[in-house]
């Protein structure tokens, strides 16, 4: 039972959506609090340049199938399903939501979450962490483009050159500074993960307070029904599913090992949303974000839910084979 219940990070986030509802950012404070999450952001995507070790990069790169068909799920696959979801505009969406689940779509895979589950089944677990992390440095060029695109598709805006430029001097240019001092500073850095895990979560939070502080001020929760807000967290449980169905058995009619089944599975299904908060804030600047992140966030948690029963189901069946074999052998 304790694997459906919210981990530590998601009733952190819960919390900051209250806070933010009681007490909003406003006026001169919510600027030098925007000037803080900045560097906060920046902070965080040097740090996970830092941590990146090049080795798993150029180790990773070899088994170019696998990493073919977890970026096409992620920036093919749930993209179209996106486009999709926009019968459903504005019957049972409105437009700001469904602008969250389009942006949620183009998002790049998570990294942490995705090597965690694939190891917990049993799966590449170097392939997933070079596939993960290529997802998201990818992301930082493609998120941005694939926005332009299906946006303009969809009506709802087009490519902004100003927005790609923010991603890349907010969190391309830090994780490249971080890359370069990789050899000097990896080690240690990697040696402090809970030392400096508050700088990763502290900055997802510091992003969720300003865009929901934002958004109520705007009156977010006065503007969407309950009904609304449950046909997203509906349309979120959908995507999921299709993706998982489409990796898991697409990977095998593929000709895929198990265990690149597995990372296929966990790492083209996942959303992340370190790396899709902070690119909400800097590709929709000026706007209210509120409403686009939410979505993410409620997608966030399903995922980990889904996926926890997931991979301990491909535990089971391993553990499973593992006893089977010696009785078969020894017939």
């Amino acid at each position: 039972m304790r694997r459906f219940l919210p981990d530590t990070f998601t009733i952190l986030l819960v919390c900051t959506v209250i806070l933010a509802s009681l007490l909003p950012a406003s006026g001169a404070f919510a600027d030098y609090f925007g000037v803080a999450t900045k560097i906060a952001i920046a902070l965080l995507f040097f740090l996970h340049g830092a941590r990146l070790p090049r080795d798993v990069v150029v180790a990773g790169i070899l088994h170019w199938r696998l990493h073919l068909a977890i970026l096409a799920s992620t920036f093919v696959l749930f993209p179209i399903l996106g486009l999709a979801a926009g019968v459903l505009v504005p019957s049972v969406l409105p437009p700001e939501l469904y602008t969250g689940i389009l942006f949620l779509c183009v998002l790049p895979s998570t990294v942490q979450s995705s090597i965690a589950f694939t190891s917990m089944a049993g799966g590449n677990v170097p392939a997933a962490i070079c596939s993960a992390s290529a997802s998201n440095i990818f992301g930082m060029f493609l998120t941005p483009l694939l926005v332009g695109v299906l946006f303009s598709i969809g009506g709802h805006g087009g490519f902004s050159l100003d927005a790609l430029e923010q991603i890349l001097l907010q969190l391309l240019a830090p994780f490249v500074v971080g890359q370069i001092l990789q050899p000097w500073i990896g080690g240690w850095i990697r040696a402090r993960k809970k030392l400096l895990t508050p700088v990763d979560r502290g900055s997802i939070l510091m992003v969720v307070y300003l865009a929901f502080s934002e958004a109520v001020v705007e009156g977010l929760w006065h503007n969407f029904s309950a009904l609304e807000l449950g046909a997203v967290v509906v349309l979120d449980i959908v995507l999921l599913a299709i993706v998982l169905c489409v990796t898991m058995f697409g990977s095998r009619l593929l000709g895929f090992s198990k265990e690149d089944e597995i990372t296929i599975t966990f790492c083209g299904s996942k959303k992340s949303l370190a790396s899709g908060v902070p690119m909400a804030s800097a590709i929709f600047a000026g706007q209210s974000i509120g409403a686009i992140v939410l979505p993410l966030m409620l997608f966030h948690q399903i995922q980990l839910m889904a996926c926890a029963v997931i991979a301990q189901r491909y535990a089971s069946r391993r553990a499973l084979a593992a006893t089977d074999t010696p009785a078969v052998a020894k017939a």
